[in-house]
């Protein structure tokens, strides 16, 4: 649709940035920190692990001003669940409530809302080696951290986000698991006990912090068939509604989606659903909802002749193909990043549009970004190509907005560069660059990117200009 004239972003816009604790903290063992799975993952060969990352536990007062410097109004960040509850299920470390509460009281000095993600990746090892979420006992785990979280922050956080993109842990679970990746069949019973456990941290947050809103954050794109032949459209249904409305059908209409029922009864993946769990489902209803998006996916009918699944590279923007389901294919109409990401900016409209259409829930976007190879020279980081991606995305949100979306704020990744999942510190997404490299650590010193001066522009005239 063509818009003589667009909708201006809400003057209560939370334009923001997103970090998550393990990529970003460091002092992976410092002050009574537990181990997470995530500190024990073994990166490939020459990518840094997250021990350091960059440093932000000992560096967060700068980084709150520079996020102050920014103009940031929101700070979208998880808490490291096992620097809370070491072995995550025990005693709670004061240092941890301590830690958070300092960050929190920096950015509320700041007036930065704290947008707080309860559980991103970071599963305590104890709880690992006991089965994991695969074990129920985590559900109960899960429920006592939030209600420690929701004690000691809910006075000043409002904005809480339950798991981070539980279908990337479903469907690319081999980062989220050292040793044996689970079977099938057990990621969809620890996928299963996340919506119950979710669930119950939904209806205790609306119970305990006054004027809380909760929301899940999954990692949510568009699917399109690779041409008109009707066989590809069924096949981008099925592989729509495995990745994306599975998860979201469930937080906001409290049931399995119906076609990825009929798939995990044809593969015998069904979980175990205990007594309750589908009513304590059904009565938790979310507030928001939290949308991680990077690019659409291209699919086209399985042929089912062996060649339907690619190799699994653990990266979660990488479709792999299923028999009987459907097939990766190319979209020719989209760029391709030099990490082989797809940049698909109006995709974002499309995304939105599905998601909103479907769902009529406030749409807060807390991941967003591209992450390339900065480089520093003479004090500085010309990242016009990130300038570019995100002025493009930022202008697909505002026309969905004038579409009749209700968007809430827009968080993207990352405030700071960090280390990526995959790829460590060769690619770097941040609009403050941090000083090292993969094993160097150097000063660690942050230096601002030209992308930092754009966005305060952008934020300071609410997107006027977009």
């Amino acid at each position: 649709m063509f818009y003589k004239e667009l909708k201006d972003f809400p003057d209560n816009f939370l334009w923001g940035a997103s970090t998550s604790a393990y990529q970003v903290e460091g002092a992976y063992n410092e002050d009574g920190k537990g181990l997470s799975v995530q500190d024990v993952h073994e990166a490939p060969e020459g990518i840094t692990d997250f021990k350091v990352a960059s440093d932000h536990y000992h560096r967060y007062k700068e980084d709150v001003a520079l996020m102050a410097e920014l103009g940031l109004k929101a700070y979208r960040f998880s808490i490291a669940w096992s620097r809370i509850i070491p072995d995550g299920d025990g005693e709670v470390n004061e240092k941890g409530i301590e830690f958070y509460n300092n960050l929190i009281n920096e950015l509320v000095k700041y007036h930065i809302e704290p947008v707080v993600t309860i559980y991103h990746f970071d599963l305590p090892l104890e709880l690992h080696k006991k089965g994991g979420w695969a074990n129920r006992n985590t559900i109960d785990a899960f429920v006592k951290y939030a209600k420690i979280l929701f004690e000691n922050y809910g006075d000043r956080v409002k904005y809480w986000l339950t798991i981070n993109e539980q279908n990337v842990m479903i469907n690319h679970p081999n980062a989220m698991n050292p040793g044996k990746v689970p079977s099938k069949k057990e990621l969809y019973q620890g996928c299963h006990n996340m919506f119950v456990a979710s669930a119950r941290v939904t209806l205790l947050c609306h119970e305990m912090v006054e004027g809380g809103k909760i929301g899940p954050a999954p990692n949510i794109t568009a699917i399109y068939p690779e041409k008109c032949n009707p066989a590809d459209v069924i096949a981008a249904d099925n592989w729509e509604a495995i990745r994306c409305w599975l998860y979201l059908d469930i937080a906001v209409h409290g049931r399995y989606n119906n076609l990825v029922w009929a798939y995990l009864n044809e593969k015998g993946y069904t979980p175990e659903i205990y007594d309750g769990d589908m009513e304590v489902i059904a009565k938790a209803k979310p507030d928001y909802l939290g949308i991680n998006y990077y690019a659409t996916a291209t699919v086209a009918a399985a042929k089912n002749d062996g060649t339907d699944c690619q190799p699994r590279n653990g990266d979660q923007q990488i479709m792999i193909g299923e028999e009987g389901v459907y097939r990766a294919a190319k979209n020719d109409y989209l760029e391709i990043t030099d990490f082989g990401w797809m940049v698909d900016s109006i995709g974002m409209r499309v995304t939105l549009r599905r998601i909103y259409d479907r769902y009529h829930l406030p749409l807060l976007i807390t991941e967003n970004g591209l992450g390339a190879k900065d480089e520093l020279v003479d004090g500085k980081i010309h990242d016009q190509y990130r300038i570019d991606y995100l002025q493009r995305h930022f202008h697909q949100t505002k026309l969905a907005l004038t579409d009749g979306v209700e968007i809430i704020g827009y968080c993207p990744w990352s405030f700071i560069d960090l280390v990526s999942t995959h790829q460590g510190y060769g690619k770097r997404y941040g609009f403050v660059y941090v000083d090292r490299d993969e094993d160097d650590l150097k000063e660690m010193k942050r230096y601002k990117k030209d992308s930092f001066y754009w966005y305060q522009q952008v934020i300071k005239e609410n997107a006027k200009s977009i």
